[in-house]
This record gives structure tokens, sequence and C-alpha cells, in this order.
């Protein structure tokens, strides 16, 4: 039987979460999807939660920062986003895992201090520079579970229309600028118009 490395475990658990959801994440389920002892897997990961810091550190590779060492903040920012989008909404199931867990990552670290980094030097206060990354996170990890919801989530079918306003707001005819990716674009754009409007009023610390 050949040998199983880390990152055939941290590919097999992506695997098993993607397809059955966080929760099926543990030690035995991903020993029997390598036909392993649970106990072998030991020699490559202490834990789940180090298991689960592995899985993030792969699935974060595929965020572009590069666009802060050239553009100005804005510009990256939305750039990041709808990288950070892109990753996300192919594994939508470990948005519930790595949002609720404590980051210990360091390539995670590595990604926020290119970010946070850029949002200072274009003069953004120090300590409104993670309010800022997390406030795009938030918008970015609610599009991502909304792009991949089903798609008659919000369906005029399903509308009472006693409910005259939301019924007629979901009419068919609509759906271009009603669906998930329309309410990201505005969203995304609400977002950086206000965040560009607050730092024109702040000053640097």
């Amino acid at each position: 039987m050949a040998t199983v490395n880390r990152e055939q475990l941290v590919v097999a658990a992506l695997a098993i979460v993607d397809e059955q959801g966080s929760e099926a994440l543990t030690m035995r389920s991903l020993a029997a999807r390598v036909h392993r002892q649970v106990s072998s897997l030991y020699n490559h990961v202490g834990s789940r939660d180090e298991l689960i810091e592995l899985v993030r550190a792969h699935i974060v590779v595929g965020i572009d920062t590069s666009p802060f060492a050239d553009e100005p903040w804005d510009v990256a920012l939305e750039a990041w986003a709808r990288s950070y989008l892109r990753v996300f909404a192919a594994h939508p199931n470990l948005i519930r895992i790595l949002a609720t867990t404590p980051i210990r990552d360091v390539s995670t670290f590595e990604i926020y201090d290119v970010v946070i980094g850029a949002l200072i030097e274009a003069g953004w206060p120090m300590h409104d520079a993670v309010a800022v990354m997390r406030t795009v996170e938030a918008h970015v990890l609610g599009s991502a579970l909304d792009l991949v919801a089903p798609s008659d989530m919000l369906d005029q079918s399903s509308v009472p229309a006693e409910l005259a306003r939301v019924h007629a707001a979901l009419d068919p005819e609509y759906e271009e600028s009603t669906s998930a990716a329309a309410a990201f674009e505005l969203g995304i754009r609400a977002l950086l118009d206000g965040l560009r409007a607050r730092r024109a009023t702040v000053a640097p610390t």
C-alpha cells in the first residue's frame, strides 16, 4: 500500500467537506477516506484543529493579493474581494468551519498583513484597517453562500399574492437584477463607495 503524505490528507479532507459538509470531517472519516487506521494519521496531523488549519492554508493560496502592490487601495480591495469570492464560492461548505475556527495558519495572516498594510499606507488609520478588511470579508463570505443557494431560494410562486410588494419585486422579468451575482455587485459597489467616503473624512494616525 502506497504511503500517504500530509498534502494528500488535506486534499481528502477538503473533498469530505465539499461533498458532505464540515460536520462530516473527523479523523475517523478522513482515515476511512484514505483507507488507513486513525492512529496512522497522527504521524502527519496532530489533531482535527490542525487539519482544519492545513485546509485553510491550502485554500487561501488561491486568493490574489498582488493588486495591492501597485493599484490604488480601493481598486486592489475590489480585486481581492473578487478573488476571495471565487475561492470560497467553489468550496461553500468550508465557510462555516473556517469562519468559526480561530485562525492559526500563518499564510492567512500573511494575506491579512498585505491587505492591512496597503490600507494603512493609503492613509487609513491603523485602528480602522482591520474593520475595513473584515467588512469586505463579511460581504464576500455571505455572497459565496448566496451564489450556491438553490435557484428557487427567492421564488415569486412561493410568495402569497397578498404580499404585493415582494411578490411584484420577484417578478421573473427582474431576475437579472435580483440574482445573487447582482446582489454581490451592488453590495461591493456600495461598500467601496461608503469606504471611499469614510476615508475622505478620517485622518491617519
